[in-house]
């Protein structure tokens, strides 16, 4: 996964937690941990998908964060075809979208316009999928992460199958004796992969 400064991540330091927050922070404290010896090796994974981050550290910590805040310009592709009219930043596509005029209305009367307001609707309604797709994200995120940093731990298998299953207590007993930074990371990811259970009314 290519860096992003503002990734919201938590780095690893063998199975021991280093920081946790945005990647612009978390690399400097990764690389101090680095260079004092604290870690002989990081591992940095987004916070919510558990995809790994690759990151450069050579060099001095300044340099480690100069080359976060100005990656290298990608290289073009051969024989690329000529880009039409319009702005390609950002990885932007123009395509026709119809909607009835009140539609248009509302949206040209929204702050930065159409095209903002689409996106900003768009992201809000990725961000609010329904509940299995949350149980499946989850479940993905907390599985990527398990299987990198505690595939050699005893009750991995078992702790595997109890989340897909929706077995929180199993769950739980299974990765009662990792190492503490790597289970609890474990379980804020598998938290929305395990139904919520209410509590039963008691009689009058």
């Amino acid at each position: 996964m290519k860096p992003d400064a503002t990734i919201d991540c938590t780095a690893f330091g063998g199975l021991k937690r280093i920081a946790s927050g945005l990647l612009s922070d978390v690399v400097v404290a990764a690389k101090r941990a680095l260079d004092r010896g604290d870690a002989l090796s990081v591992a940095i994974f987004d916070n919510e998908t558990s995809r790994p981050i690759e990151v450069d550290f050579r060099g001095t910590v300044e340099e480690v964060r100069e080359r976060l805040a100005n990656p290298p310009a990608a290289k073009p592709e051969a024989e690329a075809p000529p880009r039409g009219p319009g702005r390609p930043k950002l990885g932007v596509v123009a395509r026709e979208v119809t909607l009835l005029p009140r539609h248009w209305d509302w949206l040209n009367a929204q702050p930065g316009g159409a095209s903002v307001a689409l996106r900003r609707l768009v992201e809000t309604a990725r961000r609010s999928t329904d509940g299995s797709a949350r149980i499946r994200l989850a479940r993905e995120a907390a599985n990527r992460f398990m299987t990198a940093m505690a595939g050699d731990l005893p009750g991995f298998e078992e702790a595997t199958r109890a989340l897909f299953a929706g077995d929180r207590d199993r769950f739980e007993a299974e990765t009662a004796n990792w190492a503490p930074d790597v289970r609890d990371h474990s379980r804020r990811l598998a938290d929305p992969a395990f139904p919520i259970v209410e509590p039963a009314a008691s009689g009058a």
